[in-house]
């Protein structure tokens, strides 16, 4: 599988938050349909079907991404 550059990666996480906050404030169809073209670059990019597993996927290929330990945070 082709892997998309992490600064492309960085560039549509940022997008698809952004839309997603601007969605939930106006609602557009307009904003929406980019929401969903965005999503689907996002899936192309990291192989995956859903939006929120190619969000996981691209932050964990981010520069500085690294596997977090929560299990002190719990108790």
């Amino acid at each position: 599988m082709l892997m998309a550059h992490p600064a492309v990666l960085l560039e549509l996480v940022e997008e698809y938050e952004a839309l997603e906050l601007l969605h939930a404030r106006q609602g557009k169809a307009e904003v929406r349909r980019r929401m969903e073209d965005v999503a689907y670059t996002l899936c192309v990019s990291t192989g995956t079907r859903e939006v929120d597993a190619a969000l996981a996927a691209a932050r964990h290929r981010l520069p500085g991404a690294g596997v977090r330990d929560d299990s002190l945070l719990a108790g």
